[in-house]
């Protein structure tokens, strides 16, 4: 099996996207699969046509990044040309494009030509995304635009795959076709988050985490992430939890802003920001926190996509609490494998964190469950064997009606 992955960006560039494809090429590459990536114009300035990434191939799109519809409608056209040659480079047997929604159509156009079939993989909606981001609006005439366009791209793709339930049941709504729709949850590397890391007692005491009882996020500063609210619960958690401390690594579009709220605040000798820190030294950070928070705001899309954050914390064996929204809820089960607290809500946060730091007879017990729950359900070596049946039966299809000719090298 031969599969061209059609990507919006890639490696070197670090991102939840990017890692969730490394997983998946990775995966497939142990299950004995030959794949490559073509990455679009957004994957900004490259210096080869073909580069070789952690041992991956990556095609790139050797185009400005685009800017206005204009920009976009020659994004699309140079993509697709990118892809073109990429198939005629790699001869694969089937596309697997994610999303956005640009990238789909570059393939499809693809895919029509050389008679290959298309898996479209959606991890989350553009329209939704641009609203979390504060780039759009719900409701406008771009939201809705954007949304038909997805529709569009998804009706003719030959099967869709999701990364949740909440995706999945909007699709339905739309009036596609459930046999179509295959869920191909977040996962963990565990090759990656196999073991935690030892806790570093020189790291901690450089930021002042010598015995503090440490809740951090890891992750990129977005306004949808509600690290606002969190900061603003802040002073109420450190009146109950004296030695309470707040642990931010990251950065993001809300970082400026973020700053200068902690900044404001009555406890902010209490609040750590640490800026971004290469994937690699990620685990070192983990190992400092006590307990991982995502109080996400509620929105659709919050409530409709899952993140992948939570789940590598679990494997990290840390404890996770969250926002109650619809794609916590998918992930996490409240008192069995993390805790739930009201979105949009700083004295709810502050609450739910001061009863767990509270009382830890039961943190090792939540610990297991989650680690568990990753390696059960979330591990990307068995979550991999959910494509295969989609792949099987669209190239099986494919060699029936001889549209797509291999070369004799490849049968």
């Amino acid at each position: 099996m031969r599969i061209l992955h059609v990507l919006d960006h890639g490696l070197p560039l670090q991102s939840g996207y990017t890692f969730r494809t490394r997983a998946i090429l990775k995966a497939q590459e142990a299950r004995g699969w030959q794949v490559a990536a073509v990455t679009g114009p957004r994957q900004g300035a490259v210096a080869d046509a073909v580069e070789s990434v952690d041992g991956l191939t990556f095609h790139r799109t050797l185009a400005k990044r685009p800017a206005g519809l204009v920009g976009e409608v020659a994004g699309i056209a140079a993509f697709a040309r990118r892809i073109a040659a990429a198939v005629d480079a790699f001869r694969p047997d089937i596309l697997h494009a994610h999303s956005p929604v640009l990238g789909a159509l570059a393939a499809l156009r693809v895919a029509r030509q050389r008679g290959l079939p298309l898996v479209y993989e959606i991890r989350a909606f553009w329209e939704d995304a641009a609203v979390g981001n504060g780039t759009g609006r719900e409701g406008s005439a771009r939201y809705r635009a954007t949304r038909a366009l997805e529709s569009w791209a998804v009706q003719r793709a030959d099967a869709v795959a999701v990364i949740c339930d909440g995706l999945r049941d909007d699709l339905i709504a739309r009036g596609i076709d459930r046999e179509k729709i295959v869920v191909s949850p977040n996962g963990v590397d565990l090759d990656l988050f196999g073991e935690p890391a030892a806790r570093d007692a020189a790291l901690a005491d450089s930021l002042g985490l010598g015995d503090a009882e440490t809740i951090g996020f890891i992750g990129s500063f977005y306004d949808y992430e509600g690290l606002d609210d969190l900061i603003a619960a802040m002073p109420a958690l450190v009146a109950t939890r004296p030695k309470a401390r707040l642990l931010l690594v990251g950065g993001g579009p809300m970082e400026a802003a973020l700053r200068a709220q902690a900044a404001a605040s009555p406890v902010a000798a209490a609040i750590r920001f640490v800026g971004r820190v290469p994937h690699t030294e990620v685990e070192r950070y983990y190992a400092l926190v006590d307990v991982l928070a995502y109080p996400r705001k509620a929105m659709r899309l919050t409530d409709l996509v899952t993140p992948l954050k939570p789940l590598e914390a679990m494997a990290q064996g840390k404890l996770v609490a969250a926002s109650d929204v619809g794609g916590h809820r998918e992930l996490i089960r409240d008192g069995v494998t993390g805790t739930l607290f009201p979105a949009d809500d700083p004295a709810g946060i502050a609450a739910a964190l001061a009863t767990l730091l509270a009382d830890r007879s039961g943190w090792a017990r939540r610990r297991t469950a989650a680690r568990a729950f990753v390696e059960q359900e979330r591990n990307w070596s068995s979550n991999i064997g959910r494509y295969e049946p989609i792949y099987q039966r669209l190239t099986m299809a494919a060699t029936v009606d001889g549209s797509w000719q291999r070369s004799p090298a490849n049968r």
